[in-house]
């Protein structure tokens, strides 16, 4: 049976539109059951709509609280029957019963070398800080804000010019290098969340999670990069 990913997003759905390239290449073996978002106006949303995914979007104006609005996204995506819930620019800070209604299957992209540089604003706090290197990280969602384990990260030089846009920029490129990647040892069973931490094939990984231009041999053939439109 085919993994079914449930894509959440709040924009342009970039990374989105990296994941249905990397299926319709046949580089990534999952399908995306459904597309939620937070926001209408939300770009990615014609990317759905165009790749003939159903889309749904919730305004939290129509609940009381962050609880309520949660309890109504699952409720929606549960209908779908996701595998997988995919968080991918999506701009909201989700409950803890959002969390442990999905716990080991909500999966999330941030733009820094988690622990470093949580939160907004990541690549203009890398350059304030010096940082010689920038990049992503993916891993499983937890209560703490983009504290939860780590399964793999991509890595890019911070140039001595580079602005918060021009680095903003590679990094985005290696995000969709990236999540495809992770995306495809969940689909294909290997990458799980278990009580005595992240696994891969029934064995832990690092604590930094794998990087992606070091991966062990067995790995280095997965789904690398994404046709942009």
């Amino acid at each position: 049976m085919t993994h079914r990913l449930a894509v959440l997003i709040s924009g342009n759905g970039t990374n989105l539109q990296a994941i249905i390239d990397a299926i319709d290449a046949g580089r990534l073996s999952a399908s995306v059951a459904v597309v939620l978002s937070n926001k209408t106006s939300a770009a990615g949303l014609q990317r759905a709509i165009r790749a003939g995914i159903a889309t749904i979007t919730l305004n939290k104006e129509n609940y009381p609280d962050r609880a309520a609005f949660d309890q109504a996204m699952i409720a929606e995506l549960d209908r779908f029957q996701p595998d997988t819930i995919v968080l991918a620019g999506f701009m909201r800070i989700l409950s803890p019963a959002f969390v442990a209604h999905y716990s080991g299957r909500l999966i999330n992209i941030h733009p820094s070398l988690l622990p470093l540089h949580k939160g907004l604003h990541t690549h203009l706090h890398a350059i304030q800080a010096g940082d010689a290197e920038h990049g992503c990280s993916v891993h499983f969602v937890s209560d703490e804000l983009d504290g939860g384990p780590i399964i793999a990260r991509a890595r890019v030089p911070v140039l001595e010019n580079d602005s918060e846009e021009t680095l903003s920029k590679r990094v985005q490129a290696r995000e969709y290098e990236l999540y495809p990647r992770v995306l495809e040892w969940r689909a294909t069973g290997r990458l799980t969340l278990e009580p005595r931490g992240v696994q891969l094939d029934g064995q832990p990984i690092p604590s930094e999670g794998f990087d992606l231009d070091q991966l062990p041999a067995e790995l280095a053939t997965a789904p690398a990069n994404s046709r942009r439109s």
